[in-house]
This record gives structure tokens, C-alpha cells and sequence, in this order.
């Protein structure tokens, strides 16, 4: 009987890693188009928050390529998380240095994404915590409130849209503050069910 040949591992020079890689490289050229003339050019803030919402969406079209298509590496796994946190730092920090988003909300923000990110890592040499659904719903909030505080909405719609964008950030908040503890519960939970395991 003929031993099956084992499946060949994936090159990290694939597809889903270089969208991957061009989603980091376009945060610093996002970065300055927000920042130009201190926010003042209506075209490159309109051109900096689309920027960011294409962007963002290649999170999930790498992912799901990688997924469909047996590509998924260490490499993929270490550069995904790491380019969502440039991206969506970028923009958050951008917003505060512009004066339209509290840096306090920045701060609590990145210290649970970073925090969260490094405690993540160092979890995966003794068992991996999967990602809840409350942790996608976060993703999807935090990316729907920056998108809409980079887009200049209020040149079109007037400043009642302040008030949209701040229910929206809220939300965000709300969900990046809430998911970070409830990932560092199941953490601990799933350390105590593993100590009886390896003292056996």
C-alpha cells in the first residue's frame, strides 16, 4: 500500500502573505496623506480614508485566499495581526494628533491590542485561545468607526454626523475594552484546565 505523500508547505512568498506585506507598506503612505496640511485638503483626506477602508477589507480577502487555498503559513500568522494594528494605530493616532478623537480613547484602545497581540503570541508555544465571535464583532466596530471618522462626511451631510461618529467609536470602544478581558478569562480558564493535565 502505497504510503500517501504528506502535503508540501506553503511557500511564504504567497499571495495572501504580499497583500499582507502592501497592507503594512500603505499605512505610512495613508499616514501622511491624513496628516497633509494638518487635515485642512478636503481631496487627500477623502483619498486617505479610502486608502484606509481598501485596506482594511484586504484583511479578510487574504485570509479567506489563504484559507481556500492551503496557504497559510507562520509567517502569514505573525505579519496578519501585526499589519491590522499599524493600520488601524495609524488612523487612530492620526485622529488624535488632528484634535477629532481623545487620545485617551487611542491609548486604551492600542495598550488592549497590543497587550492582547504580545499576550497572544506568547500563549501559542502551550495552546492557541481561538477568537471569539465577540473579538470578530470588535474587529468589524472598530474598522466601521474609524472608517467613518476619516471620511469627511460632514462636508456633505453637516455636523450632526459628529454624533454618528462618536455612537459609533463608543460601540468600538465599548467592544475593544470588553473583548480583551473576556479573551484574558478564557486564557486563565484554559491554563487551569491544563495544569491538572501535565501534573498527571
Amino acid at each position: 500500500m502505497a504510503t500517501p505523500t504528506p502535503a508540501a508547505t506553503p511557500s511564504n512568498w504567497n499571495l495572501p502573505n504580499i497583500i499582507t506585506i502592501v497592507r503594512i507598506l500603505l499605512a505610512p503612505v495613508f499616514f501622511w496623506m491624513l496628516l497633509a496640511d494638518n487635515g485642512a485638503d478636503e481631496s487627500l483626506r477623502w483619498w486617505a480614508a479610502v486608502l484606509f477602508i481598501v485596506a482594511i477589507a484586504t484583511d479578510g480577502v487574504d485570509g479567506a485566499i489563504a484559507r481556500r487555498y492551503n496557504l497559510v503559513t507562520d509567517l502569514g500568522k505573525l505579519l496578519d495581526p501585526i499589519a491590522d494594528k499599524i493600520l488601524t494605530g495609524a488612523a487612530l493616532i492620526g485622529l488624535s494628533i488632528l484634535g477629532e478623537l481623545p487620545w485617551w480613547v487611542t491609548l486604551v484602545i492600542l495598550v488592549r491590542e497590543i497587550g492582547i497581540t504580545v499576550f497572544r503570541f506568547a500563549m501559542l508555544r502551550d495552546r492557541v485561545i481561538p477568537a471569539s465571535r465577540g473579538g470578530k464583532l470588535k474587529t468589524i466596530a472598530q474598522s466601521v468607526a474609524i472608517s467613518l471618522a476619516l471620511l469627511p462626511l460632514w462636508l456633505v451631510f453637516g455636523d450632526w454626523i459628529h454624533w454618528v461618529n462618536t455612537i459609533a467609536m463608543t460601540i468600538a470602544l465599548v467592544l475593544t475594552v470588553y473583548t480583551g478581558v473576556e479573551y484574558l478569562v478564557a486564557a486563565r480558564r484554559e491554563n487551569k484546565q491544563a495544569k491538572p493535565t501535565s501534573n498527571a
